[in-house]
């Protein structure tokens, strides 16, 4: 009789014998790499020095894990003690024989030369076609009096998580890299700009790979490598590219009109949340919400109206803002478009001829202003919009009402609050009975600041304290203003 154990292990043996044997074949990247490479270029942008800067006292950057950890791959403070053109790096690629080449607008951004060497050491001067700092996407020209090698985009749309991934560039001033990985993630929105729906990849990029491509196995860009999720500066397997169905349209723009020509609603538009689906009986918690419609512009002039819930723009569902912001984007100038929006649970449609967004960036900003024309200690206050974000590079973790405008004489100047800095709350000392504590009130909106301030000063406080992050420290803290100081002596 066989005991158990002898039997388990002849079982054992024999499924081991029997089981067929299965491996795992790994891409072969060698065809790409050969294939490609040639169409990636090295890019070297040199900043004349300016003297304005070279006023008041140097200071080092803070840590990077205390900054925006959404960091550009090459961005450098400049040096204020040096007074020799400023130089930074990055990675590019060519889109046509005839030399144009796609790249990252922070890589060229402010440059007085801009230098493009080809993957055999061949050195160009380049011409700067159009830039586009929402997007972060630049276009360049190089005569070379030659047909260059080039790469052709493909539709970012099919891409999927898991696929495999090269990204060909520039980092750490090494050309000709090759590294691969997948796809870890799609349509990701880290809060950078109005459009973000990055390509997120483990395939390791580094600084010096901005402007680079991120090429499928089927040898197609689909995207344009240009930030890194990195408390170090260094890889950590999150990088994020900007999918081809956004760029081929910046880029086909920039080519034809040097410019970008973007559509303009004329809306502050937010999310859905499940919150405001059940506050404003709501079915479904889709669609973008109208926080305020810019006075005189084209959803004013339609009859949208602040509260309403955007479904459907120009036959398109609109699930998440995002999908009504980049659409809108992509719409023709002038074009009219029907949209569907709910209003107080009854569908309605409307028709919109839309404007162009350059221009009538800062139409509401400006109005609000104007319109309320709200000042205390010296400092007018309105929404932290994505522009506003972009514009100063604030952390997506700073939360609060933005500085609008400040009085040059005011003592908030005088502590260095700007236009640009962003108030997060506001501590003062309350008394209740016989009892005085202290209360801190976070601040999410310009008419919640004005009014806590009125209180304060028309309750008799001398000094107010406000927790502030401003522009030139990229820190926030705790900043105290007089009442009976509003101007500064």
């Amino acid at each position: 009789m066989i005991s158990f154990r002898r039997y388990y292990f002849f079982a054992l043996f024999l499924f081991f014998v029997s089981s067929p044997v299965y491996s795992i074949e790994l891409p072969d990247f060698t065809e790409l790499a050969e294939e490609y490479s040639p169409s990636v270029v090295n890019i070297l942008s040199e900043k004349e020095f300016k003297e304005e800067e070279d006023e008041g006292e140097s200071r080092e950057a803070p840590p990077f894990f205390f900054d925006d950890p959404f960091r550009d791959f090459f961005e450098r403070r400049p040096n204020r003690k040096n007074r020799r053109p400023q130089r930074s790096g990055g990675s590019g690629f060519i889109i046509s024989s005839d030399g144009y080449i796609v790249t990252n607008n922070h890589v060229v951004e402010g440059a007085t030369t801009v230098k493009v060497t080809l993957n055999n050491d061949e050195t160009f001067v380049a011409d700067v076609i159009g830039l586009d700092s929402r997007m972060d996407l630049a276009l360049l020209k190089i005569e070379a009096n030659k047909d260059l090698p080039f790469i052709a985009f493909g539709d970012s749309k099919k891409s999927k998580v898991g696929e495999w991934v090269i990204a060909i560039g520039n980092p750490l001033g090494l050309g000709g890299s090759v590294t691969a990985g997948i796809i870890s993630a799609v349509g990701r929105d880290i809060r950078s700009g109005p459009y973000d729906s990055f390509i997120q990849t483990d395939a390791p990029i580094n600084k010096g790979n901005s402007g680079g491509p991120l090429i499928n196995l089927d040898g197609e860009v689909i995207g344009v490598n240009t930030m890194i999720f990195s408390q170090t500066g260094g890889s950590i397997g999150i990088g994020f590219s900007i999918p081809s169905e956004l760029v081929q349209p910046v880029i086909n723009q920039l080519k034809e009109y040097g410019e970008t020509r973007r559509g303009w609603l004329g809306v502050v538009i937010q999310d859905v949340t499940e919150d405001v689906a059940k506050d404003m009986d709501l079915k479904e918690e889709r669609g973008a919400l109208v926080q305020d419609v810019v006075k005189g512009g084209p959803a004013d002039k339609a009859g949208i109206e602040t509260g309403d819930v955007i479904i459907k723009f120009g036959g398109k569902d609109i699930n998440k803002m995002r999908e009504l912001t980049t659409n809108v984007a992509n719409t023709d100038i002038g074009k009219k478009v029907k949209v569907e929006l709910i209003r107080l649970g009854i569908n309605k449609t409307v028709t919109v001829k839309l404007g162009r967004l350059e221009g009538n960036e800062e139409t509401f900003l400006k109005g609000q202003v104007e319109e309320e024309s709200k000042k205390i200690l010296g400092i007018s206050f309105g929404e932290l919009t994505t522009e506003i974000r972009r514009k100063e590079n604030i952390p997506s973790n700073i939360i609060g009402v933005a500085v609008i405008d400040v009085d040059e004489n005011s003592e908030a100047i005088s502590k260095k609050i700007t236009a640009g800095s962003v108030l997060m709350s506001v501590t003062y000392q309350k008394v209740t009975g016989n009892m005085t504590y202290q209360s801190t009130v976070k601040v999410v909106n310009p008419d919640q600041v004005y009014k806590i301030l009125q209180e304060r000063k028309d309750a008799g406080d001398e000094r107010i304290l406000l927790r502030v992050w401003r522009p030139e420290y990229r820190v926030s803290s705790l900043v105290a203003l007089s009442f009976n100081k509003e101007q500064s002596d």
